[in-house]
């Protein structure tokens, strides 16, 4: 073959190119095969008590068999008439399993919002007796498999207050548990307006560590965007890259604040939800600045909570929540927040009901993908290329991780339990090819 060009000059120009690719690749590592919670609970830090978690599901529990006893009624208020009837059936079933062996996903321990303005005296009691009931749920196994704290914002009123909180917590907390953290710890940071904010918390985090003889980078935090300048810094770029940047290697999520977030685009109370324009813009910037990140992203929660006890209320109050997550779901966040226990039987009859439509489309997708693994497929009208491959077996890992979808169902795309418990479809891939 008679090659035109110069090889060494050719050799010479990759040679510059393949740096930049290379850290194109570090930046963007694709979507993470590790599990994600389907949303937080979260509470005031006041109330937190190592067994929270249980107790949240017992109300859940409680509150779907006051409200909802029966698959019909499920039907009825999720407008599943079309579906027919084993797909109420199985969902009612599918949700009850879940509020009984794992409501809580993810919990947040909140010195912010849900906590309010205390005296310092108080807000240290309050720090050091959570963090001794975070030790206790770790020595008693009661604990979600996700957890951490919020702190308050590190504007210039509120650092000092947040700061010494978190320092009271952490401090005392590894203490007790001989400088040990929960499982999927993380530190959750609110309203941030620069990226120094990030940067001075995980400076903060890095001397914890130091002091209690943590690997470097073992405290990992999450960024709150509910700002306008979490969305465009000062110059007008995007500013969360940069807040990503700012965390160096510490951030493991971003989540979505819409009430703030409205209320700061001006938007009155009345038309603050998570439905509103402002919030799907927000959310797809979102999308744009950190997909393939690895950071996870998190939707907000809906206000609207039953706790009047009355069966139109509650059914009014789950269509909405209902409505808000199946939003979520299809704009691509699958997780978001929730603030009560009677939110979560709507919050995961939107999960299950998502799952179980989608699981026939993306079981033939993904089936027809491996099969061929090298080249692109086409199922019906929907054409895929290499670079989906992990998208696809992560429906399956979250539809199975939240209790959405059985082991059988996910058999169904020709994959081995083995190869799902793997999370790597490139894994899977190469082992196929031995």
């Amino acid at each position: 073959m008679t090659y035109r060009l110069d090889q060494k000059f050719i050799q010479q120009t990759l040679g510059t190119l393949f740096p930049f690719n290379a850290a194109y690749a570090a930046r963007y590592p694709g979507e993470t095969d590790k599990r994600q919670p389907v949303h937080v609970v979260y509470g005031g830090a006041h109330l937190f008590k190592s067994n929270t978690a249980k107790k949240i599901g017992s109300l859940a529990v409680e509150n779907m068999l006051q409200f909802a006893p029966t698959p019909e009624i499920f039907c009825e208020i999720f407008k599943w008439h079309e579906k027919g009837q084993n797909f109420s059936k199985d969902i009612h079933a599918r949700v009850l399993k879940k509020l009984q062996t794992e409501a809580v996903e993810d919990l947040r321990i909140d010195f912010e919002d849900g906590y309010g303005y205390r005296s310092d005296t108080e807000e240290d009691g309050h720090a050091e007796k959570a963090a001794l009931e975070l030790a206790h749920g770790m020595k008693e196994k009661t604990l979600s498999p996700f957890i951490g704290v919020r702190i308050k914002p590190l504007t210039e009123e509120l650092a000092s207050r947040s700061v010494r909180t978190l320092d009271i917590f952490l401090g005392t907390l590894l203490e007790k548990t001989q400088g040990r953290l929960p499982e999927n710890f993380v530190v959750t940071l609110p309203k941030i307006t620069i990226a120094e904010q990030v940067k001075s918390l995980c400076e903060i985090l890095a001397a914890v560590e130091k002091q209690f003889g943590l690997s470097q980078k073992t405290i990992q935090i999450e960024i709150m965007i509910e700002t306008l300048q979490s969305i465009f810094d000062s110059s007008g770029k995007l500013a969360m890259p940069e807040l990503v940047s700012a965390a160096d290697g510490r951030c493991v999520a971003a989540h979505f604040g819409s009430y703030d977030y409205t209320a700061a685009c001006n938007i009155t109370a009345d038309y603050q939800n998570m439905g509103h324009v402002a919030c799907d813009i927000a959310r797809h910037l979102m999308q744009l600045s950190l997909s393939g990140t690895g950071v996870r992203l998190s939707d907000s929660a809906c206000t609207i909570i039953p706790v009047k006890g009355d069966q139109k209320v509650t059914h009014h109050a789950w269509q909405r929540s209902y409505h808000h997550t199946r939003h979520s779901l299809e704009c691509g966040f699958y997780q978001g927040w929730d603030l009560h226990p009677s939110q979560l039987p709507a919050r995961y009859a939107a999960l299950f009901s998502f799952f179980l439509e989608g699981v026939e489309l993306i079981s033939n997708r993904l089936k027809n993908f491996v099969a061929k693994a090298s080249e692109a497929s086409m199922v019906g009208d929907v054409f895929d290329d290499a670079a989906t491959g992990q998208g696809l077996l992560n429906f399956f890992l979250r539809g199975l991780a939240c209790g959405a979808l059985t082991e059988q169902e996910a058999l169904a795309t020709g994959l081995t339990l083995e190869e799902i418990r793997t999370r790597s479809f490139a894994k899977i891939m190469k082992g196929r090819r031995r």
